[in-house]
Order: structure tokens, then C-alpha cells, then sequence
């Protein structure tokens, strides 16, 4: 088999998977002989994305504090990234989100009380480089498209920095805010 075959049928194996679970009904999504669990997916190869639970229609309250003090209370569901929940929302967040959740920017930085910031697994090496480019960052800095909602969140505060980091403004103004 050629590299590019053993490349295509590696992708296939691991990520078709998740796809099939994606598209099928609700009512056919827990039957095993379908669907690996996540938890037994191939994990030695970097992902540039997040990979959450699969979707309920369970809700989460979240709480923005925007830059200016004003408080927006919303609701996500079970599975949904903090980046979802901004764009179904539609979060008047500057920037929020400018490569789409794809860890290719900072704009989705966020941060959170010290509480909730211990509920989340550990920081990916990527999403720590990107940290590092996001203007404010502290101790409980994350990016919203790297945190996945679950029962353990529900009630969180999310804090928008004064600033962020788009990769997007090219005229070399500094952070906007």
C-alpha cells in the first residue's frame, strides 16, 4: 500500500467515527457496534481542534462579563465549545473567534474564576503557544474554542479580556479593544 493510501485509510479509521456519530439520528447514536467511544479513539496524533461529547439538548448557563462590566447570561448546551455559544448567541464580542475555532489565533482568549479554570483538562501545547500571543493573559487564561461545556460548568463566569490580539488588523495599530 503506498504512503498516501496508508495516510487516507489512517484518517478514515479514526475520524470517520466521529463523523458517522455527528449525522446520525439521536436515537442511534449510543449503539456501540457503530461507533467507537471517544475515549478509544487514536489520540498519538495531534489534533489542531477540539473534540468534545457529541452534542445533548442539556443547557448550561454561562455568564459573560463583557469589557465595559455589562453581564450577558446565556445558555449553551451539553458539548458545545464557549465559541458556539458566542456565534448561536450572537455575542457582541470584537473579534471573538476570527479563525473559527481552528487554533490558528487568540481572539477567542478568555478567563475564568480559579474554580471553573480547575474543572478544564489540561492546556494542549497549542493553545498554550496561542496564550502566549493574547494580550492580558493570566493565570486562568483559555481560549473559548478549546473549552468544552458539561454538567460540571454549568453556572460559569467568563471574563472578556480589555483586549485582543486579531491576527486579522494588518496596520499595525496594537491590541483592539
Amino acid at each position: 500500500m503506498s504512503s498516501a493510501s496508508t495516510r487516507v485509510l489512517s484518517f478514515a479509521q479514526n475520524f470517520w467515527p466521529l463523523w458517522l456519530a455527528s449525522t446520525l439520528p439521536a436515537t442511534t447514536r449510543n449503539v456501540p457496534s457503530l461507533v467507537r467511544p471517544l475515549h478509544k479513539l487514536n489520540t498519538s496524533s495531534r489534533s489542531l481542534t477540539t473534540v468534545c461529547s457529541l452534542r445533548s439538548e442539556q443547557k448550561i448557563n454561562i455568564t459573560f462579563v463583557y469589557r465595559d462590566g455589562e453581564r450577558v447570561e446565556v445558555q449553551g448546551r451539553d458539548g458545545d465549545t464557549l465559541l458556539n455559544v458566542v456565534v448561536d448567541h450572537k455575542l457582541k464580542i470584537e473579534g471573538f473567534g476570527a479563525c473559527e475555532g481552528t487554533l490558528a489565533c487568540s481572539t477567542c482568549h478568555v478567563i475564568l474564576d480559579e474554580s471553573n479554570y480547575n474543572k478544564l483538562g489540561i492546556v494542549s501545547d497549542e493553545e498554550m503557544d496561542l496564550l502566549d500571543l493574547a494580550f492580558g493573559l493570566t493565570e486562568t487564561s483559555r481560549l473559548g474554542c478549546q473549552i468544552c461545556l458539561s454538567n460540571h460548568l454549568h453556572g460559569m463566569v467568563v471574563r472578556v479580556p480589555d483586549s485582543v490580539n486579531d491576527i486579522r488588523q494588518t496596520d499595525g495599530a496594537g491590541p483592539s479593544s
